[in-house]
């Protein structure tokens, strides 16, 4: 398979990309910085340099060609302030999405978090960011063109990763190892059976690989 991440010098997607391209996909990680790019290298991805801030859909969809999945790992990033998170973590989201359908890559799966509303009250920069994740989970989720998963993490961890989760449209608040998280990313992107499923994530009891066969048949 070849699969193209967005975002791809985040801390999960760096995972992710070692565990894909372990495996023998072959794997391109949009990265805004080029030094950036040994990273990905080293992780087995091929860097892909473009902002996705100031990209056009045109733009982004060439790189998208030929794709199997996409994957939406982008984010402003916790020092980031208001603006950026519209312009990050819905903007680019949308972006991403369009360029997607532009390319006819159906299989689309997205990094979101949990909390994550268009409607979410307050007025922290976290709080624009929940609406902002919440604005774009919505707008990939009216695409049907794509066949979409949207993945909300719970609170994030460098701890090592368990293998062991619980994968719910419901979960409750928790915590999970970020390669958990990628290594859930990893069994999605070829479960087109979890297609149109928002699905919470958080340390749990679970196998990965049978937690998303699981949610899979429901």
């Amino acid at each position: 398979m070849r699969i193209v991440i967005a975002g791809g010098h985040g801390q999960i997607a760096l995972r992710l990309e070692r565990l894909l391209s372990a495996r023998g996909d072959e794997v391109a990680g949009i990265i805004r910085k080029a030094e950036q790019g040994d990273d990905l290298r080293e992780a087995g991805a091929e860097p892909v340099l473009l902002d996705l801030e100031s990209a056009s859909v045109e733009e982004v969809a060439a790189y998208l060609q030929g794709a199997d999945a996409a994957v939406f790992a982008a984010g402003a990033g916790p020092g980031s302030g208001a603006a950026r998170k519209d312009t990050v973590d819905k903007g680019a989201a949308v972006l991403f999405a369009d360029a997607a359908v532009r390319a006819g890559v159906r299989r689309f799966v997205v990094v979101s978090s949990m909390g994550a509303d268009p409607a979410h009250k307050g007025d922290d920069v976290f709080d624009v960011y929940l609406r902002a994740k919440g604005e774009a989970d919505a707008y990939v989720s009216g695409l049907d063109a794509l066949d979409w998963t949207i993945l909300r993490p719970g609170s994030l961890t460098n701890d090592p990763g368990t293998g062991l989760v619980r994968l719910e449209a419901h979960t409750g608040r928790g915590s999970v190892p970020r390669e958990d998280v990628a290594a859930v990313l990893t069994e999605l992107v070829d479960s087109s059976a979890t297609t149109g499923l928002t699905l919470e994530l958080i340390g749990g009891s679970t196998p990965v690989s049978v937690a998303v066969k699981s949610v899979a048949g429901n």
